[in-house]
């Protein structure tokens, strides 16, 4: 029983140990499977490590491989960039994976390429901002794999080459901006693909070709800038589809055709910018749909046709920038309407009808702008009403009718300029109100009555100019309030009394202009004592003015002109000027003053021109004449000069005229003359010169007019054949003895030629028939014998004639002038005859082709027989005479025609203006070759072989050139301007259709075309950058200072700078604005290029050299960078000196296209940089000279000897004396 019953309990205890057992088994198979899973875990884990790791070393070392590649400067920038985390690296972001995200580097000042950063590298970067860096060489393709990129900004840097076609396919984009760069080709179609764009900037740049049409596929564009390129062809219509855009800028290129209407559907356009095109066609309609334009600028353009009436519906429009082009009709009178208006420009037009009233509505106007067209009618009373207004121009219209007295309630107004129109009547005495006035230019009309004492109370008045009118009465003292005044021109009108003592109080008076009235009395003390010390120019030429000069005129040290001539003054020349060294011209001329010219002056280095004509003065001329290293016009005429001429004289190389004539000079004229090689004119005559006149003036090849009559010369005429450009050749009333020259021949301008009352014996030379322009030839009083040449037939242009009192014979020529010339020109001679009063008729004997001898019975009766064979050989001789005589005739007048085709211009222009229309297919836009704002400049071959560039003017009213004589007078003083550095103007060609100026065609192109081609470039190297801005420099200080009336170009730019097969700089279109204008004097008009124009330039629209200073210097930065300079300009005008701005290398704003220069290339480079800083100074009185520019390029000091690499703009600006 026992047993029994102990049985179930071992059973129970096996059973328990059997479940222990098992469960110690699924504890350890569950242990071991954890263990497993958690060893996998942990091997997972550590394999992500790695990958993030690796990614992170990638980038870095993508990083830091382009780092290396950068310049040594640069590497410096980025010292943080060590290690393989580049998510602690300055200016760098990533995500929370560790991946780069963000690259921002921008104004880091960083000089490299992208060639070694590795785009492939970045699969998650988002943006990319590289801008405001030294950046160059290509964008590789392979940009294209940041397929993540939204906004990539490479702008203001130096890239070049192409836009990739691959950024098309960064889908994301939002921003791309490459503007500032010098990217060249086409813009890539594949671009239209980016539809998440909303802005692309591509401005500033080479880029050539159309705009794509598929840009009008970018639905959610909201921003295109694609100005300041050489883009070309058309706007697109397509574009018009650009329903978000707010900001279109496509100025600055050579777009052709018309303004899509298109446009007109862009509503949410804020700012429409297409000025500086080449656009044609009127202005469409529906651009007064634009609801939402602020700003709208097509200025500078060809556009014709009438200002639409619909912009007056654009209620929001600010700015209306129309001006330069060719637009006609009248102002619509909706223009009132533009309630939010504050600029109005639409000068330099057509425009014609009158001033709407209902612009007096524009209560926020503040700029209105109407001048340079053919507006008529009367000032509207209602401008008075424009209280915000601040800059009014009506100037050069056809405005007639009085000077409404309303203008004086503008109490804003700043500027008032109605000059050059016919307005009449007084100057109102309200204008005395507008006491926020500084310019006031009323020149040029007919205004009469007197000078308002009102305008006294203008104290911030700076410019008063009213020349050219018919005021009356004298000045009034109460301008000697002006405390502000700076220029003041009251010259041309009737105005008489004396000069008033207040102007003596005008403290910062620095242009004083009374020339050409009839003011009388002496000239107030004043004006002599310590008041007037910043005087520059003193002008009272051509008045009744008595008394002596104010010794003290020069006390301040500045003054430039003084210009007294004509008048009644007496005395001595005012002591102060013979050591006032600032002086450039003096013109003393024409009155009754006294002293010795020999202490009278000292040495000027800037004195230019010098008349002392006319007066009594008296002793010897001094060898400090010779020291005026930049005079070019020394006139001493008519006084009482004794004395020899001193040799140094010769020393003054610039010299271009020299008339002592009239004097009692004696001894021989100096040898040293005749290295003066500008010399163009030399006057001498009636003194008491003896000996030879030296062999040397035959080098003399810029030579024009010769005078050295009356005075006792011998010996013989040298050879003047070299001076091809001698025109009057006076040699009369010596002791010349022997023959005449043949070399007279080769003159073939020689227009006057006077050997008369000298001992010439001999023949008359046969070449004297080769004078083809000869019209007055006196060789009277010599011992000429034989007869008359043959070849005088063909002086055709010969108006005088006189042989007398010579040993002559023969008959005379069988042509006009001969034949009427009066009996004493014949007198005295041997046995002339022919047909002409108080001669004989030839006797048969006489005959110029065939010479009968006698002969006995037995010849005459051979003669008889053969009669009949020689008449037939005698008539086949004549005959054939005759047909060659007509083929010489004819082919020589083709070479005359030749020889003249550009002398004949400005008199008849009918043959040139047909051969003109016909070489450039009645100006076809395919003979085009440039655009500009005073017209379209064609080439043209004509058929003389010779090629020319030849400006259209754009159309002018039948007024538009004020006085065709003022015109024509014009043109023949800019085309006696001889300068190796400036584009001859050979003449114009007037006709009812066109005014075309004729100019020298240059085959090199404009010096922009070159610094815009990268494969042009790298051949324009350093020493020819140097020389061509060296020329420049020469021709506009030649402008400045050397011409009679001194021209100020006012568009100085790369445009406007061509150059020949030898890169040397020739300045065009210096004239234009002069020639279109009746005020040659004066400009206040806006008519620079932008980017070029000096500050006050563009915020005054006052003119002046130092205006040209400004624009050199930007040239020439332009020359030196290879590129536009507008951004250094405006890091310089936006900072202070202690900003960081002025801490750039020299070396690094170079053209990188070139090498860096060496040696005394480098230096002249450095010299260049320092000059060009120097014009750039915002204060034009603190602008260099364009002559002291000149003289410091001629002498090529430089004012560093540091190496190039270590030299900062700073410390070329912070050299002081340089100039």
């Amino acid at each position: 029983m026992t047993s029994l019953s102990n049985k179930p309990l071992l059973n129970q205890f096996l059973s328990s140990l059997l479940f222990f057992h098992l469960l110690l088994i699924i504890l350890h198979f569950v242990s071991s499977s954890t263990a497993s899973i958690s060893s996998l875990s942990s091997h997972f884990a550590h394999s992500n490590s790695k990958v993030k790791i690796a990614e992170e070393t990638k980038e870095a070392m993508a990083l830091l491989n382009w780092k290396t590649s950068l310049h040594n400067k640069s590497q410096s920038l980025l010292s943080s960039w060590v290690g393989t985390t580049p998510c602690n690296w300055v200016e760098i972001n990533c995500d929370h994976s560790g991946s780069v995200t963000h690259l921002n580097l921008s104004s880091y000042g960083l000089r490299g390429t992208l060639h070694n950063l590795n785009f492939q590298s970045f699969p998650n970067l988002l943006s990319l901002n590289l801008s405001y860096n030294s950046l160059f060489g290509i964008i590789n393709s392979n940009i294209s794999h940041l397929s993540k990129l939204s906004l990539l900004d490479l702008s203001a840097n130096q890239f070049t080459g192409r836009i990739p076609s691959e950024i098309g396919k960064l889908t994301r984009l939002h921003v791309i901006d490459l503007s500032g760069n010098r990217m060249t080709n086409l813009i890539p179609q594949d671009l239209g693909a980016l539809s998440s764009l909303s802005k692309l900037d591509f401005s500033s740049n080479n880029l050539m070709g159309v705009i794509p049409a598929s840009l009008g596929n970018l639905s959610n564009l909201t921003t295109l800038y694609l100005h300041t390129n050489q883009l070309s062809g058309s706007i697109p219509q397509e574009l018009g589809m650009l329903s978000s855009l707010t900001g279109l800028e496509l100025t600055t290129n050579n777009l052709t055709g018309v303004i899509p209407a298109s446009l007109g559907n862009l509503s949410k356009l804020t700012t429409l910018y297409l000025s500086e095109n080449q656009l044609c066609g009127s202005i469409p309609q529906e651009l007064g749909m634009l609801s939402s334009l602020i700003d709208l600028d097509l200025s500078r353009n060809n556009l014709t046709g009438v200002i639409p009436a619909s912009l007056g519906n654009l209620s929001n429009l600010t700015t209306l920038y129309l001006y330069t082009n060719q637009i006609s009709g009248s102002i619509p009178q909706e223009l009132g309407m533009l309630s939010s208006l504050t600029n109005l420009e639409l000068a330099i037009n057509n425009l014609t009808g009158v001033i709407p009233a209902s612009l007096g509505n524009l209560s926020k106007l503040t700029t209105l702008y109407l001048f340079e067209n053919q507006l008529s009618g009367s000032i509207p009373q209602e401008l008075g009403m424009l209280s915000s207004l601040t800059d009014l121009e009506l100037s050069t219209n056809n405005l007639t009718g009085v000077i409404p007295a309303s203008l004086g309630n503008l109490s804003n107004l700043t500027t008032l300029y109605l000059h050059t129109n016919q307005l009449s009547g007084s100057i109102p005495q309200e204008l005395g109100m507008l006491s926020s006035l500084t310019g006031l230019e009323l020149t040029t009309n007919n205004l009469t009555g007197v000078i308002p004492a009102s305008l006294g109370n203008l104290s911030k008045l700076t410019t008063l100019y009213l020349f050219d009118n018919q005021l009356c009465g004298s000045i009034p003292q109460e301008l000697g309030m002006l405390s502000s005044l700076i220029d003041l021109d009251l010259s041309r009108n009737n105005l008489t009394g004396v000069i008033p003592t207040s102007l003596g109080n005008l403290s910062y008076l620095t242009y004083l202009y009374l020339s050409e009235n009839r003011l009388s009395g002496f000239i107030p003390q004043e004006f002599g004592i310590n008041n007037l010390t910043k005087l520059k120019i003193f002008d009272l030429f051509e008045n009744q003015l008595s008394g002596q000069l104010p010794d003290n005129v020069c006390l301040g040290g500045l003054l430039e002109r003084f210009i007294v001539g004509g008048n009644h003054f007496i005395g001595s020349i005012p002591k102060s000027l013979r050591n006032c060294t600032s002086l450039i011209r003096v013109r003393l001329e024409g009155n009754q003053l006294i002293g010795n010219i020999g202490e009278s002056f000292g040495v000027y280095p800037r004195l230019t021109y010098m008349d002392l004509s006319n007066n009594k003065l008296y002793g010897e001329l001094s060898t400090n004449w010779g020291k005026c290293q930049n005079l070019t016009s020394l006139k001493i005429s008519n006084n009482n000069i004794s004395g020899g001429l001193p040799p140094e004289l010769g020393e003054a190389f610039q010299l271009h005229v020299l008339n002592l004539s009239s004097n009692k000079i004696h001894g021989k004229i100096p040898k040293e003359l005749g290295k003066l090689m500008f010399l163009f004119e030399l006057f001498l005559d009636n003194n008491k010169f003896s000996g030879q006149v030296p062999y040397n003036f035959g080098m003399l090849s810029n030579l024009e007019q010769l005078n050295l009559a009356k005075n006792g010369l011998s010996g013989l005429i040298p050879d003047l054949g070299n001076c091809k450009k001698l025109f009057v050749l006076n040699l009369s009333n010596n002791h010349l003895s022997k023959y005449i020259p043949l070399q007279i021949g080769n003159l073939q301008y020689l227009q006057n030629l006077d050997l008369s009352k000298n001992f010439l014996t001999g023949g008359m030379p046969q070449q004297l028939g080769d004078l083809k322009m000869l019209e007055i030839l006196n060789l009277s009083h010599n011992a000429l014998s034989g007869n008359i040449p043959s070849s005088f037939d063909q002086l055709l242009g010969l108006t005088s004639i006189d042989l007398s009192y010579n040993q002559l014979e023969g008959p005379i020529p069988n042509t006009k002038v001969f034949q009427k010339a009066p009996e004493e020109a014949f007198r005295n001679n041997k046995g002339l005859c022919g047909n002409a009063i108080g001669l004989n008729v030839c006797p048969s004997t006489y005959s110029h082709n065939l010479h009968v001898k006698k002969g006995n019975k037995v010849m005459k009766l051979i003669l008889a027989l053969l009669g009949i064979v020689f008449l037939m050989f005698i008539i086949v001789k004549i005959t054939l005479d005759v047909c060659f005589r007509k083929m010489n005739i004819k082919n020589k007048t083709k070479e005359e025609e030749h020889q003249k085709t550009f002398s004949v211009w400005s008199y008849d222009g009918k043959m040139v203006y047909e051969n003109i229309v016909e070489a450039t297919g009645d100006f076809d836009h395919k003979h085009c070759i440039g655009v500009g704002g005073y017209g379209i400049v064609y080439k043209a071959k004509l058929p003389t072989g010779e090629v020319v560039a030849v400006k259209k003017l754009h159309p002018l009213s039948e007024d538009g050139v004020a006085n065709v004589n003022a015109f024509t007078n014009e043109i023949h003083s800019l085309t006696e301007i001889r300068h190796r550095n400036i584009v001859k103007l050979h003449g114009f060609c007037s006709h009812p259709r066109h005014l075309l100026l004729v100019y020298e065609f240059l085959e090199g192109g404009s010096l922009k075309k070159i610094l815009n081609n990268d494969e042009l470039a790298p051949g324009f190297d350093w020493a020819k950058r140097v020389n061509v801005v060296k020329g420049v420099a020469s021709a506009l200080s030649y402008m400045h200072n050397d011409c009679l009336n001194p021209i100020i170009h006012r568009d100085i730019s790369s445009k406007n700078i061509l150059l020949d097969s030898e890169y040397e700089a020739h300045v065009s279109d210096f004239g234009t604005a002069r020639i279109m204008s009746s005020d040659t004097s004066y400009w206040t008009s806006f008519a620079g290029t932008f980017g070029y124009a000096a500050p006050e330039h563009a915020y005054t629209m006052e003119v002046s050299e130092k205006c040209d200073v400004y624009s050199f210097g930007v040239v020439t930065f332009e020359v030196i960078m290879g590129r536009h300079p507008g951004d250094l300009i405006s890091s310089f005008l936006s900072t202070s000196f202690a900003s960081s701005s002025y801490d750039v290398l020299l070396e690094d704003v170079l053209d990188q296209r070139l090498a860096l220069p060496i040696g005394q290339v480098a230096e002249k480079v450095v010299l260049v940089a320092k000059i060009a800083l120097a014009c750039l100074h915002t204060n034009p009185h603190s602008r260099p000279t364009m002559q002291q520019v000149y003289q410091k390029l001629s002498t090529w000091k430089s004012p560093f000897t540091k190496p190039l690499g270590m030299i900062t703009l700073r410390e070329l600006i912070g050299l002081k004396n340089l100039m």
